[in-house]
């Protein structure tokens, strides 16, 4: 009986024990849950803080699918690839540099494409990408730089190269920015097509805002020298202008491109400080510009109202073969030249002269209209109007880019040879039956690539070319002309710099040098 009683206390024991220690348990948990919602403080100092990697940032996913290009894969690709398969694919050594639009692709994907697909010949040997992009969300101050590790489409990731980032951002210019990059679109739509004509390539994605092209080029030139890097510029053109005003703009901007002149940035809201910067690198990199596709979204969309345009130029390194192009591109203009002269050199001469009578006598400008002349000399010319009395240089005005109608411009440059050239005093009524015209027909510029000043002078083909010089914003243009009173190469340079406003004895190698030729009207042929 007794051992029943103490069997029982002994399970009794254990049984409160158990409840005990549940209790004991129970509240511990509870005091920890309690504690760890409302307890002040951790042992650890924000001094030594370290961030969790919770990959949050490693990615840079995509802000504008859906609605500047597809968001579904397979559409995009099928997309994307028609487009590149619809682009002419001419053979043209390897790319260093793109300037591409950055519209949504309804607008402007055709017109990328045909950049795009100079690439596919090169997919295995370019490998780094830079991307210029202007910022259109985030005002910024320099150039931004992402820390994210890939930047991803509907068509999957691509690695950003650690390696370019970190040597850029030891200049002051660049920063890391993710607010920059997070929505911006100028960069993004530029990667689908990336990832189907390349094949193993990091990109490096920049955004840039305030900063000088001039800055941005030293920078980026050891970069884009590297032969397995490429550069691509995203930018539009002419911005929210009408149809006809578009067409002059975007037209202009070509044939500063081509010539590798600066860009006029108040013409472009969205893009000039990236063009200016591929001009700059490709003047040092002696890279020469090719137009593929230039149209804006009145051509597209049918709304001329208000336009945006687009183009994409190819950058090409082609030394001594192409030099040889263009050699025989100039040749073939003076042809042209020559011919339109046989044909219509007569009328022109009369503008001048009728031009000349109205500055002078009435101090009116000549407008010559379709009906008195043929429509030939309403399609755009440069040309330079020079004024002689009794053989000596008494006014000289001209154009060097073709922006308007050369009958337009033969009166427009006659008006203010006669009345506005500062180098002298106005033509008077009674000096007017001693002055003689001449009219210069010019072609397009062929940059001229020189080691050094020697180099130079040993390149210009005496009483041949016409010549301008550019270092920043000082410029001089001397005819061909100018041979005759200066025909020593040398002395025919050094006083183009000071016509330019540099001292005879300046150098350096920045200075920008081009040639072209005329085709000149020198007497009436009546």
């Amino acid at each position: 009986m007794n051992k029943d009683n103490d069997s029982d206390t002994e399970k009794n024991k254990i049984i409160k024990f158990i409840c005990v220690a549940i209790t004991i348990i129970s509240l511990l948990f509870f005091n920890y849950w309690h504690f760890s919602k409302h307890i002040s403080s951790n042992p650890e100092q924000i001094n030594n803080y370290i961030a969790e990697d919770n990959n949050m940032d490693k990615f840079r996913y995509p802000a504008v699918a859906g609605i500047f290009y597809p968001a579904k894969s397979s559409l995009l690709e099928e997309q994307v690839g028609k487009y590149l398969n619809s682009a002419q694919k001419n053979n043209y050594l390897q790319p260093k540099i793109l300037i591409v639009p950055h519209a949504g692709y309804t607008y402007s994907a055709q017109t990328a494409a045909k950049a795009y697909a100079k690439l596919l010949p090169w997919k295995d040997k370019i490998h780094n990408v830079i991307i210029l992009g202007p910022a259109h969300y985030v005002a910024i101050k320099g150039a931004a730089l992402s820390k994210a590790d890939y930047f991803t489409t509907p068509l999957g990731k691509i690695a950003v190269n650690k390696e370019i980032n970190a040597k850029l951002i030891n200049d002051s210019v660049f920063s890391y920015n993710k607010a920059a990059h997070a929505k911006e679109h100028s960069l993004e739509v530029q990667l689908p097509f990336l990832q189907k004509t390349l094949n193993d390539f990091s990109i490096v994605p920049i955004v840039y805002g305030e900063i000088s092209p001039t800055e941005l080029a030293k920078i980026l030139l050891p970069h884009i020298q590297s032969e397995n890097t490429l550069l691509v510029v995203s930018a539009d053109l002419s911005h929210y202008h009408t149809y006809n005003e578009a067409q002059v703009i975007d037209n202009q901007t070509n044939t500063l491109v081509k010539n590798n002149l600066p860009v006029i940035e108040n013409h472009m809201s969205c893009g000039a400080i990236g063009i200016n910067t591929a001009i700059l690198l490709a003047q040092e990199s002696r890279l020469q510009p090719k137009l593929l596709d230039m149209i804006n979204s009145g051509d597209v969309g049918g709304d001329k109202s208000s336009v945006v345009g687009y183009a994409s130029w190819l950058f090409e390194k082609k030394e001594d073969e192409k030099k040889e192009v263009n050699k025989s591109a100039l040749e073939k203009e003076v042809e042209s030249l020559r011919s339109f002269v046989g044909d219509h050199g007569q009328e022109l001469f009369k503008i001048a002269k009728i031009a000349l009578d109205d500055a002078i006598i009435r101090s009116k400008h000549f407008k010559p209209t379709r009906d008195d002349y043929a429509n030939a000399l309403f399609n755009k010319g440069a040309t330079f109007v020079t004024l002689n009395k009794e053989g000596k240089l008494r006014g000289c005005i001209g154009s060097l880019l073709p922006s308007k109608a050369v009958a337009f411009d033969v009166a427009q440059n006659t008006y203010s040879a006669a009345l506005e050239d500062n180098r002298f005093t106005p033509i008077t009524p009674d000096e007017l039956s001693k002055i003689k015209i001449s009219i210069s027909l010019l072609t397009d510029f062929e940059p001229i690539n020189y080691k050094n000043e020697e180099d130079l002078v040993e390149q210009l083909i005496q009483g041949v070319d016409g010549v301008v010089i550019r270092d920043g914003n000082r410029q001089g243009v001397f005819l061909p002309s100018v041979w005759k009173q200066l025909p020593n190469p040398q002395e025919f340079l050094n006083n183009l710099k000071i016509k330019a406003g540099m001292s005879p004895s300046y150098w350096s190698n920045r200075i920008n040098v081009y040639r072209f030729r005329v085709v000149e009207i020198s007497k009436d042929e009546d």
